[in-house]
């Protein structure tokens, strides 16, 4: 049996970072964890190919090729599955779909074959042992929660490494809070399971094995959901980064009580995390109430991000509008609040309602859900009636991206940033540092609105803290891709 692995493409969003992968000569941020993982979960029989939409195009000699196209989306990615689900099904492939892209609506889908739904560990051996037979039904399902020692490794010899800015871990499923607009805990439980610290070493070591020696994106709900667990591990993958003399920078996500723990924040800083997304949502109290957002509540937001940069990692958070508890000041406040704690990747993006969540289920009830959602909270979309109205909070959002996302208010984050930015990431600078450093030199030095400003803070940053200049080059980088972001949503 030939088994076709594809990715489908993402649309230009927040984090696809498009418009600036030539920076690094790269053609995709992060590489289809999920299919590298299905991809040891099939017959040891079978032959394997992997094709990533967002690195190079499906050609029609790999759809010849193929017995079966497995297909795995998130929402998001929908319009390019679509695509690719219906040349396999002309091609006369069987398609499998899976992801969360494929937890609703399956009646939709037409030009799929097999569904599978729910965690592969349980669900896809019972697929294989009926679809091996000839007797496969259409759909297969199981909200069963497996732990992760069955987990295999990724199947990293399918994948072109070189194309990517950042290879993909991951340590474990599930997060202890339950967000209303949230569907981690519909997908994956509330329980946080992980990997033991071994088995997650020998993933570890398989991405060295395979020649990685650049980013490493941990990529869990929330990396300290379990922190007794998390605990247990980081002082092992502290020793085995300083035995391989730090090879990988490693960023995650993880929640705002990680600054205050002072000892965890120390732990991370030695196995060589120097990112951590935070969905910190809003500075709007009742909002956060209204979302079940409790960890957040009495967060002292200004000194927790200080403290994280302290330790050494650079906070990237999400910030929501439209809930509903907001009202047209929420977006004066949201523009202040940014500003004030310094989180200079901030990705704003609209409420949605989101299948399976608690907020869906209540909107639904309430009969305020209007339709389909794109998947991208960023495109100033809606799916449902804000108690604000329509027109007030998308015209709203779009002014708070473009004044978040101007030249001066960028640069001034950058610098509040700094203030209290430590930097304790280890690691060799390698070729694509240098040849970022030479192209933003021109392309934001000379060529952007933002050069006076870019040189001054290079500048500043070279005489201050030069141990900082690659975050802050990169930072400057992305400033481009972020206002071409903003650009689109305002419709410019």
């Amino acid at each position: 049996m030939k088994a076709l692995l594809v990715y489908p493409a993402y649309p230009d969003t927040f984090w696809s970072f498009k418009s600036i992968l030539s920076f690094v000569s790269k053609k995709a941020a992060f590489p289809p964890l999920g299919l590298l993982t299905v991809a040891s979960m099939l017959p040891a029989g079978w032959e394997k190919r992997l094709v990533d939409t967002n690195i190079a195009p499906l050609e029609n000699t790999d759809l010849e090729w193929a017995d079966v196209v497995m297909v795995s989306a998130m929402m998001v990615q929908l319009p390019s599955a679509r695509k690719i689900m219906k040349r396999a099904r002309e091609a006369g492939k069987t398609v499998i779909a899976g992801g969360p892209a494929f937890r609703s609506h399956l009646e939709q889908f037409l030009d799929v074959d097999h569904f599978i739904i729910g965690e592969s560990e349980t669900v896809l051996p019972e697929f294989l042992r009926d679809f091996e037979q000839g007797v496969a039904k259409k759909q297969y399902e199981s909200s069963e929660r497996p732990d992760l020692d069955s987990t295999p490794l990724p199947a990293w010899d399918l994948l072109r490494m070189k194309d990517y800015i950042s290879m993909s871990v991951q340590y474990s499923r599930g997060c202890p809070f339950d967000c209303e607009f949230c569907d981690i805990v519909a997908m994956n439980g509330r329980r946080p399971r992980v990997k033991n610290p071994d088995q997650m070493l020998r993933e570890i070591q398989s991405l060295y094995d395979a020649g990685w020696r650049e980013t490493v994106f941990i990529v869990d709900d929330n990396f300290i959901g379990n922190k007794a667990r998390v605990k247990e591990f980081l002082p092992k993958l502290a020793e085995w980064q300083r035995l391989h003399h730090y090879p990988f920078k490693l960023m995650t996500e993880a929640s705002v009580n990680l600054a205050q723990d002072d000892e965890l924040m120390e732990m991370m800083s030695a196995a060589n995390f120097h990112k951590v997304f935070i969905g910190i949502e809003t500075p709007s109290t009742a909002s956060l109430v209204e979302c079940g957002k409790k960890q957040n509540v009495t967060a002292d937001f200004s000194s927790a991000i200080r403290n994280i940069h302290q330790h050494g990692m650079q906070v990237m958070g999400g910030f929501i509008v439209g809930f509903d508890n907001d009202t047209s000041s929420i977006f004066g406040q949201q523009f202040r609040f940014i500003q004030e704690i310094g989180v200079v990747t901030a990705m704003i993006g609209v409420l949605n309602a989101m299948p399976h969540t608690r907020l869906w289920t209540r909107l639904k009830s309430e009969g305020r859900l209007l339709g389909e959602l794109s998947g991208e909270n960023t495109d100033a979309c809606l799916n449902f009636d804000p108690r604000m109205g329509c027109e007030a909070l998308l015209d709203g959002y779009k002014k708070l991206v473009g004044e978040l996302y101007s030249p001066r208010e960028y640069y001034d984050r950058i610098s509040t940033f700094l203030s209290s930015y430590a930097p304790t990431a280890r690691g060799k600078m390698v070729r694509t540092d240098v040849q970022a450093f030479l192209k933003s030199m021109w392309a934001v030095g000379i060529a952007s609105p933002a050069r006076i400003l870019y040189w001054k803070l290079v500048l500043k940053t070279l005489l201050t803290k030069p141990k900082a200049l690659s975050t802050v080059v990169e930072m400057a980088i992305q400033g481009l891709h972020f206002a071409r972001v903003s650009q689109r949503i305002m419709g410019v």
